[in-house]
């Protein structure tokens, strides 16, 4: 009888003591039909039509494809830098099972969280630091810049200026410019591409200085690795022609925007989390082209003759191809030195890395 007694005593004590381990097993594994839950980090605001406009429409493409298997949300204007870490951090600590941050100043802030976080998934775009839990996603876009320099060169005179407003003198910014001119001087031999630094991604009203002084120099059409629409706009109301980018800013400029590079994130989104829902997510640096669709031309204004439009298209079946890219030799730097040999491929690293103007660009790197 006392040991019965014993044993049952035993027992009464062990059954919440092992209820409660339960318990904290189940809070912490999500059952079977719980959502997939993806932050994303934006720099800007969505709806700018700039470059988180193109992120923003990749997650609601996500969205639409996994619908109840994903939960997504999305916080914007976050600065690069300490704040980046504090919010990372904080979307780690509720749950989030991957966290997708959008600009490259974010690199280091996602490098530190994600290594306090082994069991989350953190995508990074356009850096160049991975570990086992964080990759690194961005695309070919001087792909799609090489094509819309053609349909700028053909739109001009022989030997004139395009205005080029651009951001920071940083390799991904230099590649798009040198990319473009390469396209536009492939029809235009002797046009130039005239070069205004903002030293900012988004400020409506630094861009459209920046490209009304390239107007006043004289220059007969406007392109511009920036966030909104301003420049485009300026030129307008010049009564010329511009080039868009990452989204289709003839929708909200008119038809004086002649094409527009644009991304397309939605199906490498869609992949990823697919791929983590399913534990066959491997770490990676992903640099998608034209080929996946991830960078791709908008639709074509009507002031584009078809001539023009079917060279593009003949330049985009060789690049998707494989015989042909864009930094393949001969390449002149801007000093007329050769820089990538006749026949020669410049490797990924190198145009990763790029830090100097191609032949046929004006201004210079630090300014």
């Amino acid at each position: 009888m006392k040991k019965g007694l014993l044993v049952l005593l035993a027992l009464l004590i062990l059954i919440p003591v092992m209820m409660f381990a339960n318990g904290n097993k189940e809070s912490s594994a999500p059952a079977d039909n719980a959502k997939f839950k993806v932050a994303f980090i934006y720099i800007g605001l969505p709806g700018d039509l700039g470059w988180t406009f193109g992120q923003e429409q990749g997650r609601k493409m996500l969205e639409e494809k996994l619908g109840d298997k994903v939960e997504t949300t999305f916080i914007e204007n976050v600065s690069e830098g300490p704040d980046a870490s504090r919010i990372i951090r904080q979307y780690a600590q509720k749950g989030y099972n991957m966290i997708v941050a959008t600009s490259f100043g974010y690199m280091d802030p996602m490098v530190e969280v994600a290594a306090e976080f082994p069991d989350v998934y953190f995508e990074h775009c356009s850096g160049y630091k991975t570990s086992d839990n964080m990759a690194t996603y961005f695309g070919r876009m001087y792909q799609a810049r090489y094509l819309s320099g053609i349909v700028a060169g053909e739109a001009i005179g022989q030997g004139d200026s395009i205005g080029y407003v651009a951001a920071f003198p940083i390799p991904e910014v230099i590649r798009a410019i040198n990319a473009f001119t390469i396209g536009v001087r492939k029809v235009n031999p002797t046009a130039t591409v005239n070069v205004v630094w903002t030293n900012t991604w988004y400020d409506p009203v630094k861009e459209r200085e920046a490209a009304v002084a390239l107007l006043d120099s004289g220059v007969k059409l406007i392109a511009q690795h920036q966030d909104t629409t301003e420049p485009q706009k300026a030129a307008k109301e010049r009564g010329l022609l511009s080039i868009g980018y990452n989204a289709d800013m003839g929708k909200f400029v008119g038809d004086s925007v002649l094409v527009s590079p644009q991304w397309n994130w939605g199906p490498y989104f869609i992949k990823t989390v697919e791929d983590a829902m399913n534990g066959t997510w491997k770490t990676h640096s992903y640099w998608g082209g034209l080929n996946d669709g991830v960078v791709e031309l908008s639709p074509f204004s009507d002031k584009v003759p078809q001539n023009v439009k079917d060279l593009v298209a003949s330049e985009a079946k060789k690049i998707k191809s494989g015989s042909w890219d864009v930094f393949w030799g001969p390449v002149k730097g801007q000093d007329g030195s050769v820089v990538v040999a006749d026949g020669a491929k410049m490797a990924d690293g190198d145009m990763l890395g790029m830090s100097y103007f191609v032949e046929g660009v004006v201004g210079n790197l630090g300014q």
